[in-house]
């Protein structure tokens, strides 16, 4: 396994907090490195931010979030050349992504393609563990630099899952030499989630292989974790980052933070409390629950036998086309249930499947809300309302630009809200942005006798 870079601690760059970012990066208890979400960098059009961080030397990580390396078919070419793009834009020591899918449906499973808009857990079986490792291998042949792969918070459990998340990371770091980046947030979720110890987890894992750590805020509401990213790190994570840190030292640390985003002063208060942690951990070896958590729950354990350090990787075959179809009609059931209103297939928590379903819709509405903020600008109040009822019958199929056209034709179309003032502006924002030619040239007729259909009702 090659020698993974030696980052030290940074923070997920945001542009509402690049001016920050700047401040800190290369100061002393401050930022040494950033990552980046890489469907947000442009390779031709970089932000002056990050090419300034650059020409100071600051290493730059794009994580990707739409790859999907755990669904089904095999990964798009297009998104992994854009994926390389990026690395190779921004000199980056390595690129991340999911272990997850984000999308299902299409010609695999003669079904309609559907988008999550999100990631989702993939199921530990077999059939599961063949199809990722051959994308993984897939992935690593394309792109320029090593990669490494996150394991995911999770709100349902798959039925009938043949190894734990710890025994699913190891087999995949076995089989390809894939890294991973370890999200300790998404343990705890986890752990709150689905009943899942995270020192057990850290048992298991190859941790030898950690590229580098993930640190991240939620809330709980009603007995769920939700991983917000968009709240102060709580304590439980940074006792999971310290049983960690008592295994090895992960060659990087980095606080995510995607919204609700605070004063500088208390983004630096929590990167000095990671690196506090960082700096009292002794590492005692992996496979040892002998870190904060053991400790905090006053049990003691028997010392496991050290690991082996992953270096060499087993031949790599190609997953069976009935493998692929098996894991396609499953994913494909599960995500048209969360955003397609489809019963659920059997053996799914039919509550949890309902929580996370209404989650897909809100973060849909909120993502819309980025993508095109003119949105609920004109909408006002009503605007979430209105995307939620509009996304129970409305599955994503295209991406979320497409997502806010969709949403602005449904509005022009069914007349909702019932204010024509509305409507106007509406259409408006539909007319300028739905097309490459120009306004009177446009197929807009059907839309637009609609739309005038409705305005004359007022």
């Amino acid at each position: 396994m090659e020698q993974i870079a030696q980052l030290g601690t940074g923070i997920g760059w945001r542009p509402e907090i690049a001016d920050a970012v700047e401040r800190m990066a290369g100061t002393d208890g401050g930022v040494d490195w950033v990552e980046v979400v890489a469907e947000n960098v442009c390779p031709g059009h970089i932000a002056e931010s990050l090419l300034r961080l650059r020409e100071r030397g600051v290493t730059v990580v794009p994580h990707g979030v739409s790859l999907g390396l755990g669904g089904a078919d095999r990964p798009d070419e297009q998104r992994l050349r854009s994926l390389a793009e990026r690395a190779e834009a921004l000199g980056a020591p390595l690129v991340t992504e999911h272990v997850a899918f984000v999308r299902a449906g299409g010609a695999l499973t003669a079904s309609p393609l559907l988008e999550a808009g999100h990631l989702l857990p993939v199921p530990r079986t077999r059939d599961a563990l063949d199809v990722l490792c051959e994308n993984v291998r897939i992935a690593q042949d394309t792109l320029p630099v090593p990669l490494a792969l996150e394991n995911i918070a999770a709100l349902i459990n798959w039925p009938g899952e043949e190894m734990t998340e710890g025994q699913f990371l190891y087999d995949l770091v076995d089989r390809t030499g894939v890294r991973l980046l370890i999200d300790v947030a998404n343990l705890h979720t986890n752990h709150v989630n689905r009943g899942e110890d995270p020192a057990k987890a850290l048992d298991e894992l190859p941790v030898e292989a950690i590229a580098y750590v993930h640190v991240a805020g939620g809330f709980e509401r009603d007995g769920v974790w939700h991983d917000s990213h968009a709240h102060p790190v709580p304590q439980q994570v940074l006792d999971i980052l310290a049983d960690l840190a008592s295994r090895v030292s992960p060659p990087g640390v980095l606080l995510e933070r995607d919204d609700n985003f605070p004063e500088p002063g208390e983004l630096e208060r929590e990167l000095g409390s990671i690196r506090g942690v960082l700096e009292k951990a002794e590492v005692r070896g992996p496979g040892r629950k002998s870190g904060a958590l053991g400790a905090a729950a006053g049990t003691e354990t028997e010392p496991a036998a050290e690991t082996e350090p992953v270096t060499k990787t087993t031949p790599v075959t190609e997953a069976e086309p009935a493998a692929r179809q098996r894991l396609g009609l499953a994913q494909a059931a599960l995500l048209s249930a969360l955003v397609a209103g489809t019963p659920v297939p059997e053996g799914f928590d039919r509550v949890r499947l309902g929580v996370q379903a209404r989650a897909l819709a809100a973060k849909r509405a909120d993502v819309v809300a980025k993508v095109a903020p003119e949105l609920p600008e004109i909408l006002g109040s009503s605007y979430r309302s209105t995307f939620v009822a509009y996304a129970q019958g409305h599955p994503m199929t295209d991406g979320y630009r497409r997502d806010a056209l969709s949403f602005a034709e449904h509005v022009l179309l069914t007349g909702r809200p019932d204010d024509a003032d509305v409507l106007r502006e509406v259409r408006r924002w539909w007319l300028e942005r739905s097309g490459p030619t120009p306004l009177s040239q446009r197929p807009t007729a059907r839309l637009a006798r609609a739309t005038r259909r409705v305005l004359l009702r007022r």
